[in-house]
């Protein structure tokens, strides 16, 4: 299926500057996040918190569009042990040590991140999978409209992870690992470009964005109003 419309600018850029905006909203768009996985997952999501989703499992959580809960993220993390109190670590996708992550950042690196804005534009979402954190888990996000496009993040890029971005549990973005301009593009847009290391992340997961500016179907439009489906492991292994 193509997508209703794809836009080339990075969501971390658009999503900040459109937020100021939009007026308030009073629907609630749902997320059916399912563990596909062999394994439990501790799905993170900001908003929205955390849960434990065991094998075949599904968490439904509704996002409210207002001025803080517009924009969000939704991430697998693996290898997770917690106490009685909710606090404890994670191998991948880690979130300060908490089970209910809080604030508006990303988990600890890697994982594989679904980003979406509800109504930022011309009645429209926004969402995208990026691997601009690395890789931990294969992933489809899709919405529950046909005439948006699902996005596959499926490749095995776990075992075929070059050796200096290879970490437990997942593979690094390079940003992650040289902290270089060549991959971060912290000056700016304008000169940022693909590497050999994106153009490795984006062979697993074409439908993905790989480094902060990637133009080539990497963000996708939908009219608002719809729900969403994401899935962890949606081939039935990790």
């Amino acid at each position: 299926m193509k997508p209703f419309k794809n836009l080339s600018i990075s969501s971390s850029y658009f999503f900040v500057s459109t937020l100021t905006f939009i007026p308030l909203l009073a629907y609630a768009a749902r997320f059916d996040i399912k563990n596909n996985c062999n394994i439990i997952i501790w799905a993170a999501a900001v908003p929205g918190g955390g849960r434990q989703i065991n094998p075949g499992g599904t968490w439904s959580l509704e996002v409210r569009p207002n001025s803080t809960s517009r924009n969000g993220h939704i991430w697998a993390r693996t290898g997770c042990s917690f106490n009685g109190s909710g606090v404890g670590t994670c191998q991948t996708g880690d979130c300060g040590g908490l089970f209910q992550c809080l604030g508006r950042g990303y988990g600890a690196p890697p994982h594989t991140l679904a980003e979406f804005g509800l109504d930022v534009i011309a009645d429209s979402d926004l969402y995208d999978i990026s691997l601009v954190k690395g890789f931990n888990v294969p992933m489809i996000f899709s919405s529950t409209s046909l005439k948006c496009t699902s996005i596959d993040c499926t490749g095995d890029l776990i075992r075929n992870c070059p050796t200096e971005l290879k970490a437990p549990g997942g593979c690094y973005n390079p940003c992650t690992v040289f902290k270089t301009e060549e991959y971060c593009c912290d000056a700016g847009i304008t000169n940022c470009k693909a590497t050999n290391y994106s153009m490795f992340l984006k062979g697993g997961c074409p439908g993905a964005y790989s480094f902060p500016v990637d133009g080539k179907l990497t963000q996708y439009m939908c009219p608002s109003g719809n729900n969403f489906n994401v899935v962890f492991c949606p081939l039935g292994s990790l």
